[in-house]
């Protein structure tokens, strides 16, 4: 009886404080959703975001405890104070003009104190970017959307982007309070042509090689949105299965948009086998399909010839029949090209356009590029171009990449606008609508928010013969050692007189034979 006093206290003792915590609600949430869109170009675009909520103030109260935000993530917002973070890895380019503007862009940020930018138009994004990537999600790829994350599936696509964002979200109207937003997005590009063996039809097995069996059980909402916009009930163009229970409307990037809802969380929606494979099936081709004009888009080149000179020229298209509107252009060139200011032009419709805003940071050699951002009205039904001229520098040879003829990469153009919209959008709240709707949410249901991403740009630069080198050395070792063996035996060798001596091997021979032959001797 005396040794279960003791057992029976320490059990009170964890059981007592320590049962309260369970009964105070969770602080933090997850949501996950997967987004798949017929493009009109055939591709099929698969976009999946992630987002972790925590009602923390992580840079006033002293966290030790994390149970759904990644504990490096906090402890890096608590140290350094972070107010906003946005990490992106991207391999291939984005279609604005055949694919229609992308679901996740970049935020703006005017402080030009607090925004640190850097790009690196030349990274080669892999599995080693793919897995600590996974491994901030709640359930990594265990459970829920995330099993489809299959690395040999992503990166054999023609478009692949993976992005971590961090910001702080008001609470309430005032905002006396914040919580902080992870959202970790990835978005593929799959050519359904070659998956669907020259067919547009595609599914779940067919694009990630694995189904859907289980929702993450950490989740409060796994939902999957299939694009359905172009199925037409009447003419019946194209199947989806198994049939959604539920659909969603709503306008998105200026057009109305219906989805299809699967929902994870539901029992009826994963069937007895615990398998869920969505496909969709064109009974027959969609007649006059032709892809739909962004209201703007734009392209990127370099011009000039040799290497010495060039220019870099951006195109800007306003697609709007009648509506101008506003653009920032924001561009960051290396060092090494030294850009001439007073060669930006800016012209529309064959006139001038002055830009009612432009900030220019000059670079320093090594240290830091270009920077040049400008506002520019874009007219209505218009092309806008953009140019200035630059002068190559020319680089030490230890500044060189191993494959200087290769050329090097110019990160791409920054475009930032409020696009007008086809459709007016009304308010929605947007705790309650899906991920890819209010991830930048706009208040103005007239316009949508785009930030799009021009061509990174390939520039030769003089580039020295690397094999001169290896010319050089042969011949100064060739005419060192031979300058230096001819001195060397000069300086150490003994020379001595030999006296002539009074005959020889032959002279005796020959002595011998004349002797014979009664030939007086030499």
């Amino acid at each position: 009886m005396a040794a279960a006093m003791p057992l029976a206290l320490f059990v009170l003792l964890l059981l007592g404080p320590g049962g309260w915590c369970l009964a105070e609600p969770q602080r933090d949430s997850l949501r996950e959703e997967l987004v798949i869109t017929p493009l009109p170009s055939g591709d099929v675009a698969a976009t999946f975001q992630f987002r972790t909520r925590w009602d923390s103030e992580l840079q006033r109260e002293g966290v030790s405890h994390y149970r759904l935000f990644p504990k490096a993530l906090g402890q890096l917002i608590s140290k350094y104070s972070l107010r906003e973070l946005h990490l992106s890895f991207t391999q291939g380019f984005w279609r604005t003009r055949y694919w229609g503007p992308p679901f996740l862009q970049a935020p703006s940020d005017t402080d030009h104190y607090f925004l640190r930018y850097a790009v690196l138009p030349r990274e080669v994004v892999c599995t080693e970017n793919l897995t600590p990537w996974k491994k901030l999600l709640p359930c990594s790829s265990k459970a829920g959307l995330s099993v489809l994350l299959k690395a040999d599936r992503l990166f054999h696509t023609s478009y692949h982007s993976q992005a971590v964002h961090i910001r702080p979200v008001c609470r309430n109207a005032r905002c006396t309070s914040i919580s902080w937003e992870l959202r970790q997005t990835l978005s593929v590009v799959f050519d359904a042509f070659i998956t669907g063996q020259g067919k547009k039809d595609w599914s779940l097995f067919r694009m990630f090689s694995r189904t859907l069996t289980e929702p993450c059980p950490l989740a409060s909402e796994s939902r999957v949105y299939v694009d359905i916009t172009n199925y037409n009930q009447d003419n019946e163009t194209l199947e989806v299965n198994p049939p959604p229970t539920t659909t969603y409307q709503d306008v998105i990037l200026g057009t109305r948009k219906t989805y299809a809802i699967y929902d994870l969380l539901d029992t009826a929606t994963i069937n007895n086998s615990r398998n869920l494979n969505i496909q969709l099936k064109w009974k027959r081709p969609a007649e006059n399909e032709f892809p739909p004009v962004p209201f703007l888009h734009a392209q990127r080149y370099v011009s000039g010839y040799g290497l010495q000179k060039g220019e870099l020229s951006t195109l800007l298209y306003n697609t709007h029949p009648y509506r101008a509107f506003p653009v920032l252009l924001l561009d960051t060139v290396p060092w090494y090209l030294r850009l001439y200011v007073h060669t930006l032009t800016i012209t529309s419709k064959g006139k001038d356009n002055k830009p009612s805003y432009i900030h220019y940071q000059p670079a320093q050699d090594r240290l830091q590029p270009h920077l040049l951002e400008m506002l520019i009205q874009l007219p209505a039904n218009s092309v806008t171009k953009v140019s200035i001229q630059f002068e190559r520098a020319l680089l030490k040879w230890t500044e060189y990449t191993p494959d200087p003829n290769h050329g090097f990469y110019v990160s791409p153009s920054v475009l930032s606008a409020l696009v007008p919209s086809m459709v007016a959008a009304k308010p929605v709240d947007w705790e309650e609508s899906p991920l890819f709707n209010s991830l930048f949410p706009v208040s103005d249901g007239s316009n949508y928010f785009v930030r799009l991403y021009t061509e990174p740009l390939l520039v030769n630069l003089p580039t020295p013969d690397f094999s001169m080198p290896y010319n050089v050395i042969c011949l100064t070792c060739t005419v060192v050692a031979v300058c230096y063996g001819s001195f060397y035996n000069l300086l150490t060798r003994t020379f001595h007189i030999e006296e002539p001596r009074t005959g020889g091997l032959a002279k005796r021979l020959a002595n011998l034979i004349r002797r014979i032959r009664g030939v007086p001797l030499l």
